[in-house]
């Protein structure tokens, strides 16, 4: 299976969102997106909340955070 393109659905414009990055053609941001998905919202349920986003799109969100993860150390906080 291939990854899906994420820069074909996620867009970074400063005069859109503060620059956040969002869905193309939307004001929702990936991280929006990504959160619900965390809180524990499948994608349909994310599908039927945002209608005007696809399937393809949640994809690519997923694809945008996989990569933003592999790019960054996160290290763990002290208790």
């Amino acid at each position: 299976m291939t990854r899906i393109n994420w820069q074909n659905y996620i867009s970074i414009d400063p005069e859109i969102h503060h620059g956040e990055p969002c869905i193309k053609g939307t004001r929702i941001p990936v991280s929006i997106i990504i959160g619900s998905i965390a809180d524990g919202m499948s994608i349909d349920e994310v599908l039927k909340e945002y209608p005007q986003i696809s399937r393809e799109e949640i994809q690519a969100v997923l694809a945008y955070a996989a990569d933003l993860v592999r790019q960054e150390w996160i290290l763990p906080l002290g208790k």
